[in-house]
C-alpha cells in the first residue's frame, strides 16, 4: 500500500515550486523596469509592432480577450465538476481568488497607467479601456494560472491547448491597446506564481491507471 508520504510526493511537484519562484522573479524584474510608470523605447517598439496590425483583426481579438475575464475561472471549475475532476475544480477556484488578491497587491506597489495615457499614439480598440491601472494584466494572470493548473490534468497533445489560449489572450490585450508588453510579461510571471502555489496546495493527478482510456483527454483524478 502506498504510504501517505509517497502519495504526497506524487501529487506535490518540485516543478511547481520552481515555476512559482521563477514567476516571482519575472514579476519583480518587470516591476522594477516599469516602476516609474513610463514605457521605454524598446517596449514601445514591441507595442507598436503588435498594436499597429490591421484593424480587421479587432473582432477576433476582442472576442479572444473574453477568454481571460474573471468568469472563466468558475466556468472551468463547473466543467471540471461535471467531469468529476474535483481537484481541478478546486484549483480553478483558487486561481481565480488568487488572481484577485495578487493583482491588487501589485497595484499597491507599482502604478502604471494603460497605453491610452502612457503611449501618445496608442490605438485603443474594441472594449479595451483607455485609462486605469495597467501593470499587471489581470486577464493574463488568470489564463496563465489556469493553464498551469489545467495542464497536469491533460494528456498528450491536449496539454498545448491551455497555453495556446494564454498566448492568444496575451497577444490580444496588447493588440487592443489595453496593455503594454511588460504588463503582459509581468502578468505571465504572476500567473505562474498563482498557478504553481495552487498546485502545491491542491496537488495534481497521480499516474494513469493501466488500461484506462479517457476520450476527453483528461488523466485519471486519482
Amino acid at each position: 500500500m502506498t504510504s501517505r508520504i509517497e502519495r504526497w510526493k506524487r501529487k506535490r511537484r518540485l516543478v511547481d515550486l520552481v515555476v512559482a519562484s521563477a514567476g516571482l522573479v519575472v514579476l519583480a524584474v518587470c516591476g522594477f523596469v516599469v516602476r516609474d510608470g513610463t514605457v521605454g523605447s524598446v517596449e514601445r517598439s514591441v507595442f507598436h509592432a503588435i498594436n499597429g496590425l490591421p484593424d480587421a483583426l479587432t473582432p477576433v481579438m476582442d472576442a479572444a480577450q473574453l477568454l481571460g475575464v474573471l468568469l472563466i475561472g468558475p466556468v472551468v471549475a463547473a466543467v471540471a465538476l461535471i467531469l468529476r475532476r474535483w481537484r481541478l475544480a478546486s484549483a480553478a477556484l483558487l486561481v481565480t481568488g488568487g488572481k484577485l488578491l495578487a493583482e491588487r497587491t501589485v497595484w499597491e506597489l507599482v502604478l502604471r497607467s494603460r497605453p491610452g495615457t502612457t503611449i501618445a499614439d496608442a490605438i485603443v480598440r474594441g472594449s479595451a479601456p483607455a485609462s486605469g491601472v495597467s501593470f499587471v494584466s489581470g486577464h493574463v494572470i488568470l489564463v496563465t494560472g489556469l493553464a498551469w493548473v489545467i495542464t497536469p490534468h491533460l494528456r498528450g497533445r491536449w496539454r498545448i491547448v491551455p497555453w495556446v489560449v494564454a498566448a492568444f489572450v496575451s497577444f490580444a490585450r496588447i493588440y487592443l491597446g489595453a496593455h503594454a508588453p511588460l504588463d503582459v510579461v509581468g502578468g505571465v510571471g504572476l500567473g505562474l506564481v498563482v498557478g504553481g502555489l495552487t498546485n502545491l496546495v491542491v496537488g495534481v493527478p497521480g499516474r494513469r491507471r493501466p488500461g484506462r482510456r479517457d476520450a476527453s483527454g483528461f488523466l485519471d483524478e486519482a
